[in-house]
C-alpha cells in the first residue's frame, strides 16, 4: 500500500510538471504577446538544457540575480543565475530538453522541443534567460564590462520582479553573436517568442539536447 501511495504522488508530480509545459510551449507566443505571463514567477524544481547553432542578439546585457522556486518535493529553494537579456534575438536550430525522474514503470521521462531548424529562425523580443551554466563561441560589438546593473542601458534593463542588485556587476553590448551554444537554465521569459517549425516529443529515458 505504501508503494502505491508513493507511486501515485510521483504520477501526480509528472502531470503537474510535464503536461502544463507542453501546453504552455504550444501557446507561448500568443500568451507572451498578450502579456498573460508575468516577468516574475517561482521557478520549478527542474532546470532545462538548451542548445542553439547560432544566436544573434541586439541590445544585450547580463547581470546576476536570484531565482526563487521549489524542489520537486515542494521545498522552497533559490538558485543564483546570470540573466542574459536581449532587446531582440534570432535563434537557429533551437533545442530544449527537460527530464522528469523516477516515474513509476517508465523511469525517467524526457520532454524535447525543437524549433527554428529550417529557413526561418526562432525570433524573440525582450528576451530574458536565467542561466546556470553556459558554453559558446561569443563575439560582442561595443561591449562594456563592469557596468552597474541598474545603469546598463543597451539591453532591455533589469526584468520586473528580478531579485537583482542594481549596484552589482553587469556587462552590456550593442550586439552579440553566440555560436554552438550549450546552456542550462532555470527560466526564460520574453515579450514575444515566435517558434517556427516547432516540434515536441516525449521519450522514456534521459534524452537531452546535450
Amino acid at each position: 500500500m505504501e508503494s502505491q501511495v508513493r507511486g501515485g504522488t510521483r504520477w501526480k508530480r509528472f502531470a503537474v510538471v510535464m503536461v502544463p509545459s507542453v501546453a504552455a510551449t504550444a501557446a507561448i507566443g500568443v500568451a507572451l504577446a498578450q502579456g498573460a505571463l508575468a516577468a516574475s514567477f517561482s521557478v520549478s524544481g527542474q532546470s532545462f538544457k538548451v542548445t542553439t547553432k547560432q544566436l544573434d542578439g541586439t541590445g544585450f546585457s547580463q547581470y546576476g540575480a536570484i531565482d526563487s522556486g521549489y524542489t520537486l518535493d515542494g521545498k522552497k529553494t533559490a538558485h543564483p543565475v546570470a540573466v542574459s537579456a536581449f532587446k531582440s534575438a534570432t535563434i537557429k536550430e533551437l533545442c530544449q530538453s527537460v527530464v522528469t525522474p523516477d516515474i513509476p514503470v517508465l523511469g525517467n521521462v524526457s520532454l524535447i522541443l525543437k524549433a527554428g531548424g529550417g529557413d526561418t529562425p526562432v525570433q524573440a523580443e525582450n528576451l530574458y534567460i536565467d542561466v546556470a551554466d553556459l558554453s559558446a563561441d561569443a563575439e560582442f560589438k561595443n561591449i562594456d564590462i563592469g557596468v552597474a546593473a541598474g545603469d546598463a542601458n543597451k539591453g532591455p534593463g533589469i526584468a520586473k520582479g528580478d531579485k537583482a542588485n542594481p549596484f552589482g556587476f553587469a556587462q552590456q553590448a550593442d550586439s552579440v553573436r553566440l555560436k554552438d551554444v550549450k546552456q542550462t537554465a532555470w527560466a526564460t521569459t520574453a515579450g514575444t517568442f515566435k517558434l517556427s517549425g516547432l516540434k515536441m516529443s516525449l521519450a522514456t529515458g534521459v534524452k537531452e539536447c546535450y
